[in-house]
C-alpha cells in the first residue's frame, strides 16, 4: 500500500467487503483460522535524534490477527461486526457517524475507541478512506467570509453574509462549485474567538475566510480545509492558545493525527502558519502577569512529549524552541487575554499586524 486511495466505484468496495468477510466465515466455518494483516502507520516518532521515515506515506509495520491471542479474538471480532454494518450502510446508500454505529451494540464494543480503531482497520484493509464506507463526522466546525459554495445541492453562501458562522459541510466530498475572493484563510482554535471576529466585522474588514474547528477538529472540519487550500491555493494562519492543548490542535491541523495516519494527506494543511500565541506574546503586547496562569504539572508532561515528536526538529525547529521558551517560562495564557487592551485588540491590532509581519516576511 503506498498510501493512494481509490473510489468506491473504481474498485467496488461493497463486492470486496462482501468477499473479505465471507473468506474469513468460510475460515471459521473449516476450523481454520482467519490470518488479517493490517497495515501500521504513523506521522510522527517519539526520536527527535533519529534518521526516521515519519514524513512517508508508506506503512511502517504490520499488524497480523489471528484467534491464537484473546485480544486479537476481540479485535476480530469487532472488526467484523463493524464491517458488516458498514456494508449495510453501503447497500442501502444510508451514512452513519462512529457515535452512531457504537450504540448498534454498546455492550459488545464497550468503548467508542473500539469502533474508531475497527472503522480506520477497515480503511487500511480496502486502501479507501473513511467517507468511502459512508461514515461520516457529526460536524463541529465553523465557517464564515469570502466564500461560496454546494454541498449535495445545498447551497452555503456566505460572502452574502460575511460575518455569519455557518456550519462546515458533513459531506466534504460532496462539495463544488467553490467560489471566494479571500487573501487568506485564518483557523481559530475556539468558538469564543471565532464569534469576537463574527461580531467585530472582521470579514467585512478583511478579505479572508475564517474556520474554527471549536477545539480539537474533527474530520469533517480538516477535510474541508485541506479541500480549500487544494481549491483556493490561499495561505493559511493558524492561532491558538498560548498553551500545550493549543500547541496540539495546531499540529494537528498541520501534520496530521496518529489516529488517521494511514489517511495523512488528505487531512492536513502543510502549509499551515503558526500566527500565535507565542510566549514572547505577552512581553510585546503587554499582556498582565494576572493574565498568565502556571503551567500545571499535565501541562509540563505534555509539552515535554511535544517536544520529542520528530517533525519539528525536521521540519520547523523554530516551533519547537516557541515550545522550550514556554516551558522554560513556566507559563501560559489564552488568546482572550489579549483583550485586556480592549475588547476589540484582537481583530484591530493583534491578527493584522501578525498578518503583515507574515506577508512581509521572506
Amino acid at each position: 500500500m503506498e498510501g493512494k486511495f481509490s473510489s468506491p466505484e473504481e474498485t467496488n468496495l461493497l463486492q470486496r467487503i462482501k468477499e473479505f468477510t465471507r473468506s474469513v466465515v468460510e475460515d471459521l466455518a473449516e476450523g481454520r483460522s482467519p490470518k488479517i494483516s493490517i497495515n501500521r502507520f504513523r506521522n510522527y516518532c517519539m526520536n527527535p535524534e533519529s534518521d526516521c521515515f515519519c514524513s512517508s506515506d508508506k506503512p511502517k509495520g504490520q499488524d497480523i490477527l489471528t484467534l491464537k491471542r484473546e485480544p486479537q479474538t476481540y479485535r476480530i471480532d469487532m472488526l467484523l461486526r463493524v464491517m458488516l454494518i458498514v456494508q449495510q450502510l453501503l447497500q442501502e446508500n444510508r451514512h452513519a457517524s462512529k457515535r452512531d454505529i457504537y450504540y448498534m451494540h454498546p455492550s459488545a464494543f464497550k468503548a467508542q475507541s473500539v469502533v474508531d480503531r475497527a472503522i480506520g482497520d477497515i480503511c487500511i484493509l480496502f486502501q479507501c478512506r473513511r467517507y468511502n464506507l459512508n461514515v461520516v463526522s457529526v460536524g463541529n466546525g465553523l465557517v464564515m467570509g469570502w466564500l461560496k459554495f454546494r454541498e449535495a445541492g445545498r447551497k452555503f453562501d456566505c460572502l452574502n453574509s460575511l460575518n455569519t458562522a455557518f456550519p462546515v459541510p458533513v459531506l466534504v466530498e460532496e462539495v463544488e462549485d467553490i467560489v471566494s475572493l479571500a487573501e487568506y484563510i485564518l483557523v481559530v482554535e475556539k468558538e469564543t474567538v471565532f464569534q469576537r471576529l463574527a461580531n467585530d466585522m472582521f470579514c467585512k474588514i478583511n478579505r479572508c475566510i475564517v474556520i474554527t474547528g471549536r477545539g480539537y477538529p474533527d474530520v469533517s472540519t480538516r477535510r474541508f480545509l485541506r479541500l480549500l487550500i487544494e481549491k483556493l491555493q490561499l495561505p493559511v494562519h493558524c492561532l491558538v492558545d498560548c498553551d500545550p492543548y493549543g500547541f496540539e490542535i495546531l499540529a494537528t491541523y498541520r501534520f496530521g493525527s496518529m489516529q488517521m495516519a494511514y489517511d495523512i494527506e488528505s487531512l492536513r494543511a502543510p502549509d499551515m502558519k503558526w500566527l500565535g500565541a507565542f510566549p514572547s506574546d505577552s512581553e510585546i503586547y503587554d499582556v498582565p502577569k494576572q493574565c498568565l496562569l502556571p503551567l500545571t504539572e499535565e501541562d509540563k508532561k505534555r509539552t515535554e512529549a511535544l517536544l520529542l515528536r520528530c517533525y519539528l526538529k525536521r521540519e520547523l525547529p523554530q516551533w519547537r524552541l516557541e515550545l522550550e521558551t514556554m516551558l522554560e517560562r513556566g507559563v501560559k495564557f489564552e488568546i482572550e487575554a489579549l483583550s485586556v487592551h480592549s475588547l476589540s485588540f484582537l481583530s484591530e491590532v493583534y491578527i493584522p499586524s501578525k498578518i503583515r509581519r507574515e506577508l512581509n516576511s521572506p
